[in-house]
């Protein structure tokens, strides 16, 4: 009977309701300070396996991982999401659940340990079959974490996945730093997802208040299962969208620019996912909740957004203009050939945030196909710019990528909100504030690095965050921005709804 009870607390999400507003905060914040934490620990790998390794060490593992990264899109078939997004779930329909995702991670492990010799063969290096034999066993790990982590994000338990990630990330960094030191080399950097994705695994079968059953047919996973498949192969898609380029700069350039790229490519995804991850973990189980109720779906929709530009717009602006001393600051000289695919990069980060939350509403309202259907209109349109840059070197593939993301984004964005009560316009209402502030930040530091011609990156870095702080503080006169920062600062006074019980619309 104890365990019967377990069971249904830990499917159920009816008590969500009465405070929805409050949980999306408090879980974000949470999710947020998770990130952080996460960022710094990170950041020291970055830091320090950049000076203890070198470009080609990071160029081979890379011509591994993006191919991983591309099967880690499939792992799941998208079957988290479909115990998120489901109204009403049942034991025996999770429990199938289960070990599909068993049965897919179990399979990808022994697909991509037989891929290694092609590999070998397609990037002519040996070392890789190795390689791929190790970095296979990540999926066979995910498998078995899909069920238990999806039931905590169904139930926005945000805090025990925030505890998970902070333990995994503490346990697994001190390790490969020490692996690098003591001479392991690239394999130390093969260590780092295994001893990540073994603690996520461990941990998230103590938190979840549910063990699986057998498979049965007769639980009523169809339909969970094409929304699951849609949702895992237009993952794939965008995995491929954001790795083709990778592919083909180590295919036609080799391990060393490979390497310099990747460095580039993921020192500034490093912001990007301490941001879109947190964001998407509590906008699709929140949204989700909120699929009929288009009114107040399309307010949580531009509230998000418009939070999450104002946080990362200056971020990025202040990027693109320290670009040089971030590059030598965190890498090391000897990275500072990767400054201008650095910068290149920047100016595309704001779109692939919009675009990474197309794809939290799609998922929110059931649209599996649709979104489908939308990564096979926009791929071949990114593969094709990548492949005119790729002669030019990695710069041309920085520039003609970033430019043609830009290009699309407005079209995405429309497609993405056919159906909804949002637009292009309302999106632009919310977001046009931080952009064009941060715009104003890069020409006041520009205009001060030009005029005051500081020598040292600390003080040049210091030189662009004064500018920044004028170019905000300025704009603090103008009453739109400050009525929208009052605005966002009543949405952060969502902190303290729970402290007394209310009834939200969603639950009328």
């Amino acid at each position: 009977m104890v365990a019967q009870q377990q069971i249904v607390e830990a499917l159920r999400t009816d008590h969500l309701h009465a405070d929805l507003k409050g949980r999306s905060v408090r879980g974000g914040l949470v999710t947020l300070t998770s990130q952080g934490v996460q960022f710094i620990m990170q950041s020291i790998a970055t830091i320090v396996l950049a000076r203890l390794l070198t470009p080609a060490d990071f160029g081979i593992v890379a011509m591994v991982t993006v191919i991983t990264g591309l099967a880690t899109s499939f792992a799941d078939f998208g079957l988290s999401e479909a115990t998120i997004q489901r109204k009403e779930i049942t034991h025996g329909q999770v429990s199938t659940l289960f070990w599909i995702n068993f049965a897919i991670g179990l399979g990808l492990t022994l697909f991509t340990a037989a891929l290694g010799p092609a590999l070998a063969m397609f990037y002519r290096e040996p070392r890789l079959i190795r390689i791929a034999l190790l970095l296979s066993l990540t999926f066979f790990l995910g498998g078995l974490r899909v069920q238990p982590s999806a039931l905590l994000k169904r139930q926005m338990r945000f805090s025990a996945l925030a505890f998970r990630d902070i333990a995994a990330y503490s346990t697994a960094v001190p390790i490969t730093i020490l692996m690098a030191w003591r001479g392991a080399g690239y394999w130390s950097l093969v260590a780092m997802p295994l001893i990540l994705n073994s603690v996520q695994m461990v941990l998230s079968w103590l938190m979840v208040r549910w063990r699986p059953g057998l498979p049965r047919r007769d639980s009523q996973v169809r339909a969970m299962v094409t929304f699951g498949g849609n949702v895992s192969v237009s993952y794939l898609i965008f995995s491929l969208n954001r790795s083709f380029d990778s592919i083909l700069i180590g295919w036609y350039w080799g391990a060393a620019p490979l390497g310099l790229y990747s460095r580039a490519y993921n020192l500034l995804m490093l912001p990007i996912r301490q941001l879109s991850t947190p964001a998407g973990n509590v906008a699709i189980p929140a949204f989700s909740r909120l699929q009929d109720d288009p009114d107040r779906f399309a307010r949580y929709y531009l509230r998000t957004m418009g939070l999450i530009i104002w946080i990362t717009a200056p971020i990025f602006a202040f990027l693109f203009v320290t670009a040089k001393s971030i590059i030598v600051l965190v890498l090391g000289a000897k990275w500072v050939e990767a400054t201008p695919v650095f910068q290149l990069l920047v100016i595309s980060a704001l779109g692939q945030m919009l675009i990474d939350s197309t794809i939290w509403l799609l998922i929110s309202r059931g649209q599996s196909a649709r979104l489908l259907k939308l990564l096979l209109l926009i791929s071949p349109v990114i593969a094709c710019s990548f492949a005119v840059g790729l002669p030019y070197g990695i710069k041309g593939v920085a520039l003609s990528g970033s430019s043609v993301l830009l290009l699309i984004l407005p079209w995405i964005l429309n497609y993405t909100f056919r159906g909804t009560r949002l637009t292009l316009a309302r999106l632009g209402r919310a977001i046009v504030y931080p952009v064009s502030i941060s715009l104003f930040g890069i020409f006041l530091a520009h205009l001060s690095l030009y005029f005051l011609g500081p020598t040292h990156i600390p003080s040049q870095l210091l030189v662009v965050v004064f500018a920044f702080v004028a170019a905000y503080s300025l704009s603090a006169f103008i009453p739109a921005v400050r009525e929208e920062i009052m605005s966002l600062r009543d949405s952060l006074g969502a902190l303290g709804i729970s402290r007394r019980p209310t009834v939200s619309p969603v639950a009328q």
